[in-house]
């Protein structure tokens, strides 16, 4: 059975329905939010966003397994990782405005393909860490009832000892969940009055276990007898940097909110710079003062916080905690499943997810079927999923969520930004989703260099370059940037030994994917940039996105292999959704513009339907035919 020659014209142009960037549609002044947040108003909608799920759920978690009382310093670490994502975050909030999210950020930039794969990472990221969430909450409440129901369902019930399962099935986490997606699906919100109770609530409890836990520390709970400051070494403090890190993903709230800002050039990276500063004092103080209570080694991770203070006698210190770590979880699990629906909505509205979650209830205006079944799916992981497992999913979604905006970040400003859509009808759905203006192109691009293009100064010295088509330069060097990054990250991190080379070999790929990495940010920095007045741009560009990326993919490698197993196979899953439907439902490809497909093929070459595209990469049937083809009006 013979194979058919797939026509050059057919791949290329299937090889653009991959990669085609989504047009924002133009808001109409009566949807343009209006400037009236201060930085101090950022500032607090960013702490409120990171002070929860970090706290309560991770810090007893990695310091008793991962890394022992040097969690503070995997802190540090993961707030400068954290900072550099924040700043890529913040130049996609600024050019794409209003409430966006990565799938969004990277549709307008990376493609596609790229934005449904981001897109079902965070996905599976949401859906772990409100199962996470649950989990830990549920893991308060029952240190409230002295383990009464953790003890009722081991002995009652049944128990399991299976990596990545948890001991015992977790009821009430999973009640919890269904509780909270019940409640959402109704329509009812919890009201801004009362999460601004919660988040004082949970400011108080800062300070209280802050002051409350240095009049009980001791430092012998850092001494050799119980393991030293550091049991794990180098290698523990960096694999708790990478689950640390998810403690930081509360700065989009920050971004989110850019247009809304009174000088969001100042503003909101001053405002990141400042919560970020905040979050990682508070987390630093916490973990020391929870190691130096009571042995690393003794910590209950499912509630560790208030477990110290009753291993310490202090049952009242305990209760008062238990109780404000319940109140920032319940806000927490609230983000999770009123934001998580609206994702799924968006890529139902886009065409690239089954229609189905598309829908919204006509009185309510909420996504029923999306939060209903968003919300049994969560509250399964919480019932069988171990809470460690859970942590480790969401720090490897996250890491590679942002090593994706970091690359989108270098992938957009070496690109000229395209004009927005005219307003056409506006879906109807719950919230604004992903009808957003892109900034528009400033009048200094007309005289000079379009972005994309080498720098004049340059072109005696690198004609080559200039040689290339526009952006073709660019694309290969981000293409070597992120490869070398992940040469060089796994040579810093597994070592000779581990890669079982000689020494001189080591060193030689050492050097070579330095030199490769550097290289690359050379021939980036080498072509023109687009420059926006009054919109927040990152500094040093492409250094800044490029150390993100490379520190992201080093926190990556130093997660343990079963991650990477699993979210390989739940990608796998994805594509088949988007080979099988997205791509054959994509609103954007089926409303390709005729203008830009002429702009791509030359006058007269006939354009080839999206299905016979797709039979020109498969093996023909008994009787193969000649590919048809035909031409758009």
């Amino acid at each position: 059975m013979a194979w058919r020659l797939p026509s050059t014209t057919c791949l290329a142009h299937f090889y653009r329905k991959l990669n085609w960037l989504k047009t924002p549609e133009k808001s109409t002044p009566e949807t343009s939010p209006s400037r009236g947040l201060s930085t101090l108003d950022l500032t607090l909608l960013g702490v409120g966003g990171m002070v929860g799920v970090g706290l309560y759920v991770l810090t007893g978690t990695v310091a008793r397994q991962i890394v022992g009382p040097a969690v503070l310093v995997s802190y540090m670490v993961a707030a400068v990782a954290a900072l550099l994502a924040a700043l890529c975050y913040a130049e996609f909030g600024a050019r794409v405005p209003g409430p966006g999210s990565a799938y969004l950020f990277t549709y307008v930039s990376m493609g596609e393909l790229w934005a449904f794969v981001i897109g079902w990472n965070v996905l599976l990221e949401c859906l772990i860490g409100g199962a996470a969430v649950a989990q830990a909450c549920s893991g308060y409440l029952d240190s409230m009832f002295d383990y009464q129901i953790r003890y009722l369902t081991e002995t009652h019930i049944s128990t399991w000892q299976v990596p990545f399962l948890a001991p015992y099935p977790d009821f009430l986490a999973s009640g919890i969940i269904l509780l909270a997606s019940a409640f959402l699906s109704c329509g009812a919100r919890i009201s801004s009055w009362l999460n601004h109770t919660f988040t004082v609530i949970k400011l108080c409890v800062i300070l209280f276990i802050v002051t409350m836990g240095f009049s009980l520390a001791s430092l012998e709970n850092w001494s050799t007898e119980e393991g030293g400051f550091a049991p794990f070494g180098f290698s523990g403090i960096m694999a708790g940097t990478a689950i640390c890190f998810i403690a930081f993903e509360g700065f989009s709230a920050i971004t989110a909110s850019n247009k809304k800002a009174r000088n969001p050039r100042k503003a909101v990276p001053m405002a990141i710079a400042i919560s970020l500063g905040l979050v990682a004092t508070a987390y630093t103080l916490v973990s020391t003062v929870l190691t130096l209570m009571v042995p690393w080694h003794s910590l209950n991770p499912v509630s560790a916080l208030a477990d110290a203070f009753y291993q310490r006698g202090y049952s009242w210190a305990g209760f008062i905690v238990a109780v404000g770590s319940i109140c920032g979880m319940i806000t927490a699990l609230h983000s999770i499943l009123f934001f998580l629906p609206r994702l799924v909505y968006a890529m139902a509205a886009d065409g690239l997810f089954f229609q189905v979650f598309a829908r919204v209830h006509p009185r309510t205006q909420v996504p029923m079927v999306g939060t209903l079944v968003i919300g049994v799916l969560m509250a399964l992981l919480a019932l069988v999923l171990d809470l460690y497992a859970l942590v480790q999913f969401i720090s490897f979604g996250a890491l590679l969520d942002y090593t994706f905006m970091a690359a989108s970040t270098i992938r957009l400003r070496f690109q000229k930004t395209s004009p927005p859509r005219s307003l056409g009808l506006a879906r109807p759905g719950p919230e604004a989703n992903s009808s957003v203006p892109l900034q528009p192109v400033s009048d200094e691009h007309a005289s000079g260099p379009e972005p994309g293009q080498l720098r004049p100064a340059l072109r005696p010295y690198l004609g080559f370059l200039g040689e290339c088509s526009q952006g073709t330069a660019v694309a290969w060097a981000l293409s070597l940037l992120v490869t070398s990054a992940i040469a060089l990250s796994g040579v810093l991190i597994f070592g000779d030994l581990a890669l079982h080379l000689p020494r001189w070999g080591y060193i030689l790929l050492a050097l070579l994917s330095g030199v490769t990495f550097l290289l690359s940010l050379a021939v980036l920095a080498a072509h023109q940039q687009e420059h926006l007045q009054d919109t927040f741009q990152v500094p040093l560009v492409p250094l800044t996105p490029a150390l993100s990326i490379l520190l992201n993919i080093c926190l990556m490698l130093n997660l343990r292999y079963l991650p990477w197993l699993y979210l390989f196979i739940w990608l796998l899953i994805g594509l088949a959704v988007y080979f099988s439907y997205g791509i054959w439902h994509s609103k954007e490809n089926l409303q390709e513009p005729q203008e830009q497909a002429s702009m791509h093929a030359p006058y007269g070459v006939a354009q080839c339907s999206l299905e016979e595209m797709v039979q020109a990469v498969q093996p023909p049937a008994q009787e193969p035919d000649c590919m048809e083809q035909h031409i758009r009006p």
